[in-house]
Protein backbone atom coordinates (compact mmCIF):
# COMPACT_ATOMS: atom_id res chain seq x y z
CA UNK A 1 0.00 0.00 0.00
CA UNK A 2 2.69 2.11 0.34
CA UNK A 3 4.11 4.46 -2.33
CA UNK A 4 7.23 5.41 -3.48
CA UNK A 5 8.14 9.33 -2.50
CA UNK A 6 8.75 9.78 -6.40
CA UNK A 7 5.47 7.95 -7.02
CA UNK A 8 3.42 10.45 -4.08
CA UNK A 9 5.11 13.28 -5.83
CA UNK A 10 4.61 13.22 -9.31
CA UNK A 11 0.67 12.44 -8.68
CA UNK A 12 -1.95 14.64 -8.51
CA UNK A 13 -3.90 15.67 -6.05
CA UNK A 14 -7.09 14.91 -7.43
CA UNK A 15 -5.53 11.33 -8.45
CA UNK A 16 -4.21 10.66 -4.85
CA UNK A 17 -7.95 11.07 -3.36
CA UNK A 18 -9.22 9.16 -6.06
CA UNK A 19 -6.85 6.34 -5.30
CA UNK A 20 -7.38 7.02 -1.60
CA UNK A 21 -11.31 6.70 -2.01
CA UNK A 22 -10.76 3.16 -4.28
CA UNK A 23 -8.75 1.99 -1.51
CA UNK A 24 -11.61 2.75 0.85
CA UNK A 25 -14.37 1.34 -1.04
CA UNK A 26 -11.85 -1.99 -1.27
CA UNK A 27 -11.71 -1.70 2.53
CA UNK A 28 -14.78 -1.31 2.70
CA UNK A 29 -16.21 -4.27 0.73
CA UNK A 30 -13.42 -7.01 2.91
CA UNK A 31 -15.28 -5.18 6.20
CA UNK A 32 -18.75 -6.06 4.92
CA UNK A 33 -17.08 -9.02 4.00
CA UNK A 34 -16.22 -9.76 7.63
CA UNK A 35 -19.42 -9.01 9.27
CA UNK A 36 -21.01 -11.12 7.18
CA UNK A 37 -19.34 -14.09 7.24
CA UNK A 38 -19.20 -13.59 11.12
CA UNK A 39 -22.65 -13.49 11.60
CA UNK A 40 -23.02 -16.77 9.41
CA UNK A 41 -20.57 -18.47 11.88
CA UNK A 42 -22.39 -17.03 15.52
CA UNK A 43 -26.34 -18.27 13.84
CA UNK A 44 -24.48 -21.78 13.03
CA UNK A 45 -22.91 -22.20 16.55
CA UNK A 46 -24.69 -24.74 18.38
CA UNK A 47 -23.78 -24.94 22.48
CA UNK A 48 -25.39 -28.02 23.18
CA UNK A 49 -24.19 -29.50 19.77
CA UNK A 50 -20.38 -28.40 21.42
CA UNK A 51 -20.14 -26.39 17.91
CA UNK A 52 -18.06 -22.90 18.79
CA UNK A 53 -16.23 -20.97 15.85
CA UNK A 54 -15.01 -18.43 18.91
CA UNK A 55 -11.22 -18.29 17.40
CA UNK A 56 -12.56 -17.60 13.53
CA UNK A 57 -15.48 -15.06 15.08
CA UNK A 58 -12.57 -13.21 16.77
CA UNK A 59 -10.01 -13.07 14.11
CA UNK A 60 -12.96 -11.72 11.87
CA UNK A 61 -13.90 -9.10 14.54
CA UNK A 62 -10.16 -8.16 14.62
CA UNK A 63 -9.94 -7.80 10.63
CA UNK A 64 -13.34 -5.83 10.85
CA UNK A 65 -11.32 -3.35 13.09
CA UNK A 66 -8.07 -3.08 11.30
CA UNK A 67 -10.39 -2.08 7.80
CA UNK A 68 -12.13 0.66 9.76
CA UNK A 69 -8.81 2.05 10.86
CA UNK A 70 -7.06 1.92 7.65
CA UNK A 71 -10.40 3.85 6.31
CA UNK A 72 -10.59 6.23 8.86
CA UNK A 73 -6.80 6.62 8.19
CA UNK A 74 -7.43 7.07 4.31
CA UNK A 75 -10.17 9.73 5.11
CA UNK A 76 -7.54 11.76 6.77
CA UNK A 77 -5.55 11.49 4.28
CA UNK A 78 -7.81 12.66 1.81
CA UNK A 79 -8.59 15.59 4.45
CA UNK A 80 -5.26 16.80 4.64
CA UNK A 81 -4.88 16.65 0.60
CA UNK A 82 -8.02 19.05 0.47
CA UNK A 83 -6.35 21.56 2.92
CA UNK A 84 -3.19 21.17 1.05
CA UNK A 85 -0.59 19.75 3.50
CA UNK A 86 1.58 17.54 2.49
CA UNK A 87 2.20 14.14 3.21
CA UNK A 88 6.04 15.55 3.74
CA UNK A 89 5.07 17.66 6.51
CA UNK A 90 2.81 15.28 8.54
CA UNK A 91 6.16 12.46 8.70
CA UNK A 92 8.41 15.12 10.33
CA UNK A 93 5.95 16.24 12.77
CA UNK A 94 5.59 12.38 13.62
CA UNK A 95 1.96 12.05 11.86
CA UNK A 96 0.96 15.29 13.54
CA UNK A 97 -0.13 17.97 11.22
CA UNK A 98 0.89 21.23 12.85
Amino acid sequence: MTQSPETAASESPSEAIARCEAEMARFAQERDASVKRCRELLAAEDPVAGVFHAAEIFRLQQNKLRLEVEMEFRRKKINRIRLGFSDDAAQSAGGLVL
